[in-house]
């Protein structure tokens, strides 16, 4: 109340400054210690100062905005970090990202995404399949497609039969088989096989848009504005320290990492200008292509064989067959991606490529190792599909001979041509193979397998490894620890090519097996929690701590073509194979995409029947097309004219740079000029001493931080900068020059310094002594 207006407005302008100051702390070039007793006082000063404000109701209404708007600041604080406590793992990968560094996190960051992808497809596949056929399709053992056959229900319950995805399993709601092909079911009328075959395509659309999205926004985020080779010791010494590791031993690997990036650096250059023999490492570098390729082949070769072998031992007694004979196909593929890895890294040493470009090969060479098995086992798939489709076809030939056999024979007993239909139990009518759910169950089997191989390395490869370098390091012959076999790093590359490929499988299986989803979230769960565990436990930092880019979309980028290449067997099936005749909600169908037209012609009015007959015209598409592809040209050119503005841009922004560099160099260039000169004089004591200048002309103009006078306008617009002319020699000790020239003789106006006699001119000897 004691306070005036005046010191109300000074208190109220302090107020401010303390919190503009408190805003701006970081951007301050101070201490830390100064900081942060600066801002402990500002903020103290904020505190005591910003409700005392105002005057009577005014001052309450103050006090009470200051009030909420601390609150509200509060609030918006503890709700952002609510936000990040909801996000899942979050502290168990900061903790993996503080031990082991950023590049290691990322993988467990990926790994998460993989999770939440999942989650969205498995939300599609359950909440539009597989409940609507639970709560309103027929219910389990009403229908033949739901029932277990009665020679096998003897051995259904089995545990070998369930873990080889036979039995309840086959018959269940995980696969194809399952669902009926009902057009509508329940009182809801809910459109099954409709709903089935959007859901399958869906599924890819949604995760297209999912990685194309996640892919742009990466591109956005990451990029320095540098190029490739540009500042590279700067950008080395300012960005490469990583801080979010916090464990000492990571950071101890981290500054040795930087150490050996800047020596690096440094040879790379006479990497480049080594003298070698060029034919002998082309020579090399071809055999050791061959080699690989060899491999690549070699093991497509050897799925193929061993699929061929699976075909042979499904039609023998299961009882007959061992388990490595019943799992031979799943087996033969872990085995090849455990091993071929490393023997392509062990190849690679032939090559002798930058550990840059050596990483990329070998990343490339493991892709087309997963690529050729996936494509093998399914073109080995197709070969076993058209047999089951020919098998198909006899069964329901033989069905359909029964039935008219028994229509004839009961018509003639009874005399009658009401005829009912036979009664036969579910469990004993004959069924056909369905191929849908074989393939179904040949990628469940694959994950599942895919799964057990992955884990068990890990307990032996990393954990039984770890147990024996930490115990019996006390008792061995040399340092286990440091020499072989020491304890293992997380290989980041291999785990995360697992999980794309893995996810590939996924894709093109979901649609023969919609639980197989839902497998996969239970995969990736466990992983999450195995492999951090593994992480931690048995795992130590990498020689090298690489710090992750944000910016990188290699891995998005493979993603992206493991699911244009998993789209294109699904799009097969649905386009040009025939679906089995008694299972699946496609049974009865010619083609699968059959369903579509159907549903158009008769549950849509026939306006719309006929705009989509006009949509699916040739002579509409054809056009379409077209201007899609000249629309994506326009684009891309007007992208590159950007990116061209761009560059000249940058140029012209390095040309100002280079300039202003030159302007500061030619200046301390002049002034060392100006030292030199004034070294070389015979003796410093016969320059003029510095006199008090006469004021020049009105047409001359003294140019600021020059002794020497520039003219107005004829030196400036000759392009000629007499500036630094001018400034190379000393200050002329005499004034302008105001009359007209005289004869020679004595020099006028020079009476200040000594005058000239023997020995004094230059080439008549020394001063004197």
């Amino acid at each position: 109340e004691s306070l005036s207006e005046g010191e109300i407005e000074a208190l109220k302008e302090q107020v401010e400054e303390k919190k503009k100051l408190i805003a701006t702390l970081r951007n301050k070039p101070w201490r830390m210690k100064r900081r942060l007793l600066l801002l402990k006082e500002a903020q103290e000063f904020v505190e005591k100062f910003e409700g005392a404000l105002g005057k009577g109701r005014g001052r309450k209404l103050y006090a009470f905005k200051v009030m909420m708007t601390k609150k509200l600041i509060k609030f918006r604080r503890d709700f952002e970090n609510f936000k990040t406590a909801c996000i899942p793992w979050e502290r168990k990968i900061k903790e993996v990202e503080s031990h082991f560094g950023s590049s290691v996190a990322s993988y467990f960051i990926f790994l998460r995404w993989m999770y939440g992808l999942n989650l969205v497809l498995f939300g599609l596949q359950f909440g539009l399949v597989v409940l609507p056929e639970i709560l309103m399709g027929l219910p389990y053992g009403s229908i033949p497609r739901k029932t277990v056959p009665r020679e096998e229900q003897a051995t259904a319950m089995d545990l070998s039969v369930l873990l080889d995805f036979g039995g309840y399993f086959q018959y269940s709601f995980l696969f194809y088989g399952y669902y009926n092909s009902e057009r509508l079911i329940g009182l809801l009328k809910f459109r099954l096989p409709l709903s089935y075959l959007l859901v399958g395509v869906g599924i890819f659309g949604y995760s297209l848009m999912v990685v194309i999205k996640t892919m742009a926004r990466n591109a956005n985020v990451g990029g320095d504005g540098a190029e490739e080779g540009e500042f590279v010791f700067s950008w080395k010494m300012f960005t490469s320290w990583d801080y979010l590791i916090g464990n000492p031993e990571t950071a101890d690997n981290k500054f040795a990492s930087i150490t050996t990036s800047f020596k690096e650096s440094i040879v790379d250059e006479q990497e480049n200008q080594k003298d070698e023999n060029i034919h002998l490492r082309r020579f090399l570098r071809v055999l050791a292509n061959l080699i690989i390729i060899c491999c690549l082949g070699g093991s497509g070769y050897l799925i193929y064989y061993v699929v061929k072998r699976g075909q042979m031992f499904a039609q023998m007694n299961k009882d007959d067959l061992t388990w490595f004979e019943k799992n031979e196909v799943e087996f033969v593929m872990s085995l090849l991606g455990l091993v071929c890895p490393p023997l392509f890294e062990t190849i690679a040493e032939l090559e002798d490529y930058h550990p840059r470009i050596a990483l990329k090969w070998q990343l490339g060479r493991i892709f087309a190792l997963f690529l050729g098995n996936l494509y093998t086992f399914l073109f080995a798939l197709i070969d076993d599909v058209n047999e089951k489709l020919e098998k198909e076809k006899l069964i329901k030939n033989e069905t359909h001979w029964a039935l008219q056999e028994y229509y004839a024979n009961y018509s003639a007993h009874f005399n009658t041509t009401n005829v009912p239909p036979p009664v036969v139990d579910p469990a004993d009518v004959v069924r056909g193979p369905c191929w849908e759910t074989a393939v179904g169950i040949e990628f469940v089997k694959l994950t599942v397998s895919d799964v057990q191989v992955a884990y068990l390395m890990i307990l032996i490869g990393d954990f039984l490894r770890a147990v024996l370098v930490r115990f019996l390091n006390y008792c061995w012959c040399w340092d286990l620890e440091a020499g072989f076999p020491s304890y293992a790093e997380f290989d980041i590359s291999d785990n995360v090519l697992g999980l794309v490929f893995n996810q590939g499988m996924i894709w093109m299986g979901a649609f023969y097996a919609p639980g197989l989803v839902g497998v996969n979230i239970l995969r990736l769960l466990s992983s999450m929690y195995y492999q951090s565990w593994a992480v931690m436990a048995c795992n130590i930092p990498h020689e090298r701590v690489f710090k992750a880019s944000r910016s990188n979309n290699f891995y998005m980028g493979l993603l992206l073509l493991v699911l244009f290449l998993s789209l294109l067997p699904v799009v097969y099936t649905i386009m040009t194979l025939s679906p089995s005749f008694d299972c699946g909600p496609f049974s009865g169908q010619e083609k699968m995409y059959d369903v579509v037209i159907e549903t158009i012609s008769q549950d849509l009015p026939a306006f719309i029947s006929n705009i989509f007959t006009y949509a699916t015209n040739p002579g509409l598409i054809m056009p379409a097309v077209l201007l899609m592809v000249l629309a994506i040209y326009y684009l891309n050119s007007v992208s590159k004219g950007y990116q061209q503005a761009n560059r000249d841009l940058k140029k012209k922004m390095e040309m100002a740079r280079e300039e202003e560099k030159n302007r500061r160099n030619n200046k301390d260039s002049t002034n060392q000029v100006m030292k030199d000169l004034e070294d070389l004089l015979p003796n410093k004591s016969l320059i003029p001493p510095a006199t008090e200048e006469e004021p020049p002309p009105p047409d001359v103009v003294i140019v600021k931080g020059s002794k020497s006078p520039k003219p107005k306008q004829g030196a400036m617009e000759r392009g000629v900068n007499l500036q630094k002319e001018v400034s190379l020699a000393a200050p002329n000790p005499r004034g302008p020059v105001t009359h007209a020239p005289r004869a020679r003789g004595r020099p006028p106006g020079n009476s200040r310094g000594p005058q000239p006699g023997p020995g004094r001119g230059r080439g008549r000897g020394g001063p004197p002594r």
